[in-house]
């Protein structure tokens, strides 16, 4: 079975001096605090695909894909193997916290994300597998 493709967003922004990365809470507690990221589409690179993502999720246009960071293979709970692409992405001019309704469809059709900013990966408990290349922001 082929690999799951996925495209996983580090948005970053700069607040006083120091790196930021955006995250987000679901309108579903359980679901944890997660990054942007989504499954890239078949015939589709995985730079327009988290592009389309963070539009989607955060409603953030215009962003600055800096570097891709890292790309893996991990299996996931659920026992697939996902092929992980982790991109850096640069905003300025955005709020300290906001709610939006990802416009992607599916499983989160009627869906509100609250986003906020943390400035080091001790501030929040990331769901597994979100917060592996962090370290490559936060040094």
């Amino acid at each position: 079975m082929e690999p799951i493709r996925k495209a996983y967003g580090y948005v970053t922004r700069i607040n006083e001096d120091k790196p930021q990365v955006l995250v987000f809470q679901h309108s579903i507690p359980e679901a944890g605090i997660q990054i942007p990221k989504g499954t890239v589409k078949p015939e589709e690179n995985t730079y327009n695909a988290v592009i389309r993502e963070i539009e989607e999720e955060t409603g953030l246009k215009n962003v600055d894909v800096e570097a891709l960071l890292a790309q893996d293979y991990w299996e996931s709970d659920d026992g697939t193997i996902h092929q992980r692409f982790f991109y850096k992405i640069n905003v300025s001019d955005v709020p300290n916290e906001w709610n939006y309704q990802p416009t992607g469809g599916g499983d989160e059709e009627g869906l509100t994300f609250r986003f906020f900013w943390i400035s080091s990966q001790e501030d929040v408990v990331l769901v597994r597998g979100h917060g592996d290349y962090l370290n490559r922001i936060f040094t």
